[in-house]
């Protein structure tokens, strides 16, 4: 299949040359809306001379994402593309032409890559068996920490630069003012996790955020693991979440942005005593073309899952 794609790729892009040609404008495909958006507020002014595109946009999750042929095209005919990297990008790997300039979110990180932290309720025997074969899988949602945003951030501006040697002071100076809003809300984050009655998050769900609550000290316990494809979780799962929610007295458990609600309600039926809110946390892993004419961004949203995090933390 991925040959197949590759070979449909190549007769489509000789056939659109010339009009590629024609085009100076530069273009840049990011996988994922985080990324999007860091590239749309660098731009500012120069937006008008970039073709931006977010390859998904139309509501995918991350891990479930087929590449369309229009998609491996506009991946190999881009001038910079931005992908997480790790898994989910691999369907995409081959069709990057061999002059695209590439930005590889996870790479990036170098060490500081996290690998997917067990749910609760798994053992180390059950991860053993289950996991015996495969090499440590990288927790991809590495956009999740404001602090890793920075970095991105720097490193897009850079990018463009040398692309558009002529936008360049415009693109360092739109990053070092986006990054001082990244730096603060970052502030924001510490001084509610430093001030809130608890250390717990317990996450009725999968659980992307692992960057995030390495950023603050907080400790957590999840139905699934971050990449997880699962949607049913155990008995012995909901009882050490119940268990978690009842020992710390929390006030909420949290969930995703789509979720059906359906486990933490069944984790709060187990736990029992005084009423808990059900409170969700936007991953940014499923927005859609719609939220980008609503006008949301990936601050407005970190403005909300901080919202989100006092509520359960306090």
């Amino acid at each position: 299949m991925k040959k197949l794609f590759l070979l449909l790729t190549a007769l489509t892009l000789a056939c659109r040359a010339p009009a590629a040609a024609a085009d100076k404008k530069l273009t840049v495909v990011a996988t994922v809306f985080p990324a999007y958006d860091w590239v749309r507020v660098i731009l500012g002014e120069r937006a008008e001379q970039v073709r931006l595109k977010l390859l998904f946009d139309n509501g995918v999750d991350l891990h479930s994402y087929q590449p369309t042929v229009n998609d491996m095209i506009m991946v190999s005919s881009c001038d910079l593309f931005i992908g997480v990297g790790g898994a989910s990008n691999s369907a995409l790997s081959g069709a990057v032409g061999k002059d695209v300039a590439v930005i590889d979110l996870l790479a990036s990180l170098g060490e500081s890559a996290r690998e997917e932290v067990p749910a609760a309720g798994e053992t180390s025997e059950h991860r053993h068996h289950d996991h015996a074969h495969e090499e440590p899988e990288l927790d991809e949602h590495v956009w999740l920490s404001l602090r890793h945003a920075q970095r991105f951030c720097r490193l897009i501006a850079e990018k463009l630069a040398a692309l558009d040697p002529e936008g360049a002071p415009l693109y360092r100076a739109n990053a070092a003012a986006y990054i001082a809003q990244l730096q603060a809300l970052d502030g924001e984050y510490a001084a509610m996790a430093a001030s809130a009655k608890r250390r717990t998050v317990v996450f009725a769900d999968r659980f992307p955020f692992i960057y995030m609550t390495e950023d603050y000290g907080l400790e957590h316990y999840a139905a699934f693991r971050g990449c997880s494809a699962e949607s049913e979780a155990s008995f012995k799962t909901v009882a050490v979440l119940a268990g978690k929610v009842k020992e710390l007295d929390l006030p909420a458990v949290l969930v995703l942005e789509n979720s059906d609600r359906k486990i933490a309600a069944t984790v709060l039926r187990t736990a029992g005593g005084r009423e808990r809110k059900i409170v969700a946390m936007n991953s940014m892993q499923s927005c859609t073309a719609r939220d980008l004419e609503r006008g949301v961004t990936y601050l407005s949203i970190m403005q909300d899952n901080l919202a989100a995090l006092r509520e359960a933390l306090d």
